[in-house]
């Protein structure tokens, strides 16, 4: 008989997944070393999987490993929701709540997060669009949404909305293990430039993407541009390029089972931030202003 795995087992894998080292999952829960080891090698025993994939500098999520960590997430949000919100009417808010969020968003950050708020308030009936941020702007300034939540750090004129961020990742080299940058421990911009690369257009990535070259007096070496993330995994697990993207949306292999490595920038890139946006001038009503207060509970 296995032993019962326990939420502590969870905090301690979820610090490591988060970190990419157990020595800084140590640091981050205040435990020695072996504790987190022998968490992880717990779990792993216990669901007879491999979790992580031992590498020369850190740790990487395998595909078992990363759809773990999902879960696990999900249970220690939940836990730690159950503990700090004690004797709250279990009704909620009930209405229609008009959110329009992007792409990534949609695909990467909102799921897990509606599915907890209407859980909470089961009378609240979600609209949701999706939008390109453009889009987004021009529906929050003419009253067609309550809010809208997207990559705010793209925007090109935050101080016209009022905005919360919610969430800020790394942004990192995807590459393969078998190209020459694939298995460093960082890179720089210079390193990058000169290998072909591939540019994701969604979320107003080109613009926003290139800005942070062109500060450096660098140009990538675009092979491909392409609204598909799977488009871009595929391409990076093969070796036919590389790219710059967010943890938030990096998965280490590709639809093919291939492995992707992230590497580490040198060159201070700037990290990519979600956020909600609404109306300056127009309060939010209790339904828009009930989510605002839950997803920065449960971001932050």
């Amino acid at each position: 008989m296995s032993k019962q795995v326990t939420i502590r087992q969870f905090r301690y894998f979820a610090a490591a997944a988060r970190t990419g080292r157990f020595s800084m999952a140590a640091a981050e829960e205040h435990v020695s070393q072996s504790a987190i080891t022998s968490a992880v090698l717990s779990l792993e025993a216990h669901l007879k999987v491999t979790l992580f994939e031992r590498l020369q500098h850190g740790v990487a999520l395998t595909a078992a490993g990363h759809d773990f960590y999902r879960h696990v997430r999900f249970v220690l949000d939940a836990f730690d929701e159950a503990l700090h919100r004690p004797g709250q009417q279990n009704n909620g808010v009930s209405g229609v709540l008009r959110v329009a969020a992007s792409y990534t968003v949609l695909g990467y950050f909102l799921p897990e997060l509606v599915l907890r708020f209407k859980k909470a308030n089961p009378g609240i009936q979600f609209d949701l669009i999706d939008m390109e941020l453009a889009q987004m702007e021009q529906a929050v300034l003419n009253g067609d949404i309550d809010m809208a939540v997207g990559l705010t750090s793209n925007l090109k004129d935050i101080g016209r909305f009022e905005h919360q961020v919610l969430l800020r990742s790394a942004r990192k080299l995807w590459v393969s293990p078998s190209h020459p940058l694939g298995m460093r421990a960082s890179v720089t911009l210079q390193e990058i430039a000169p290998y072909p690369y591939i540019l994701i257009l969604v979320d107003n990535a080109q613009e926003s993407g290139l800005r942070f070259w062109r500060r450096h007096q660098l140009e990538p070496n675009v092979v491909l541009k392409t609204r598909s993330m799977e488009a871009v995994r595929g391409f990076v697990a093969q070796g036919l390029g590389v790219t710059i993207l967010s943890e938030m949306v990096y998965r280490p292999w590709s639809l093919e089972g291939k492995r992707i490595n992230a590497v580490p920038i040198e060159d201070g890139v700037p990290v990519m931030e979600v956020g909600m946006f609404w109306h300056k001038s127009v309060p939010l009503c209790e339904t828009a202003q009930a989510f605002k207060h839950f997803l920065v509970y449960a971001c932050h």
